[in-house]
């Protein structure tokens, strides 16, 4: 078969070498007998499992020994629910920046739990930039911020933690689904992070959180038991069967990451990959890329062509050419290319000459 490279925003590509380790260790996990699927999560396999998945992401990322890792379901749209079930803690508003779609819906739910002061929002440009922290209005009293670091639909990405008033004791609380560890990360800077793992972790049916210890164990009334994180964090996320073959594949991703050479390294790829495809979409106007310069994604790239009846024909013969997934979501239309750490350049490199050839045949 010739190589496919899948362009998918999420479920997204894995590495090839973690693939075919879980090819080679489906039917026997280290001479245990057993599929990974089918191992008791409370049982010694697994538990080794579990226990060098986090250490490997403790190492990776430089996670500190005040924070716990969480290793929960129901995607990161159930942390729109669950970080005002937690963080409120007895006040009654939240800041939250709003660059798009998913900041968007975090927003909306939260409004079910609190007030939320939208301190910052960049709908008047179709959410086409990051709001300049000099201009966001947040309010003293908020129990926490929420951002989202990188927005999957618009291509709109952070590529500076913001620097939020220490002195007030605000938490600041990020959801990172689609770029965590794409670059080096500070915990330290943050009370919270979380991030479905179906974009650049690992599988869907796994959701990653990050707390710092102290904001632990003053949940709303009422919050269901699966819903508060204090009781996860007892239980070594094994209160319940947690998505072990998930956090299996993560792991694997995890020690992968490692023998990249780390989030250093990998973030030197992921700018070439970027800029190499970027680099096309400015030099010229048969392409063109609605996001401010300053604020566009490494990891997705959102772009249309100048004749937008072309884009069934650019994605029919991209897929011929072994590029596929590359349809716009629905709500935007248009293309986007999701580059996330598992996109190898070659596949960047493909794309690109693709796109080039295409613009020269439709001129």
């Amino acid at each position: 078969m010739d190589q496919i490279y899948n362009f998918s925003a999420g479920p997204a590509v894995l590495p090839k070498e973690v693939l075919l380790q879980a090819r080679d260790e489906m039917l026997d996990w280290h001479g245990s007998g057993m599929s990974v699927m089918e191992m008791s999560h409370r049982g010694k396999e697994f538990m080794s499992i579990a226990e060098k998945t986090e250490s490997d992401l403790r190492e990776l990322v430089g996670i500190p020994n005040n924070y716990k890792v969480l290793f929960l379901q129901g995607g990161a749209s159930s942390q729109f629910s669950m970080v005002p079930m937690n963080l409120l803690r007895g006040k009654k508003q939240a800041d939250y920046i709003n660059t798009g779609q998913w900041s968007t819906k975090a927003i909306e739910e939260a409004n079910r739990y609190c007030t939320v002061n939208i301190a910052a929002t960049a709908v008047d440009a179709n959410f086409s930039y990051v709001p300049a922290q000099d201009k966001w209005r947040l309010d003293p009293q908020a129990a926490y911020v929420h951002y989202t670091s990188n927005e999957t639909i618009g291509g709109v990405e952070f590529h500076c933690t913001p620097q939020i008033n220490v002195d007030n004791h605000i938490p600041l609380v990020a959801d990172m689904s689609s770029n965590i560890l794409s670059r080096p990360l500070d915990v330290t800077r943050f009370g919270l992070i979380y991030a479905g793992a179906q974009k650049n972790l690992g599988p869907a049916g796994l959701t990653l959180v990050i707390v710092r210890e102290d904001l632990l164990g003053m949940p709303l009334a009422g919050t269901p038991t699966l819903y508060d994180y204090q009781i996860h964090a007892n239980n070594d996320s094994m209160y319940n069967t947690p998505p072990t073959y998930a956090m299996y594949i993560t792991g694997l991703v995890f020690a992968w990451l490692k023998q990249k050479g780390g989030l250093a390294a990998m973030e030197k790829i992921n700018i070439a990959k970027a800029n190499l495809l970027y680099d096309l979409l400015d030099s010229t106007d048969f392409y063109h890329c609605p996001v401010a310069k300053s604020d566009r994604s490494r990891m997705n790239v959102a772009f249309t062509l100048k004749d937008s009846t072309l884009d069934d024909e650019f994605l029919k013969q991209a897929k011929a050419n072994g590029l596929i997934q590359l349809k716009g979501h629905r709500s935007v239309g248009g293309m986007r290319a999701s580059i996330y750490n598992a996109m190898p350049m070659e596949g960047v490199a493909k794309l690109v000459a693709f796109m080039n050839k295409f613009a020269s045949q439709h001129a």
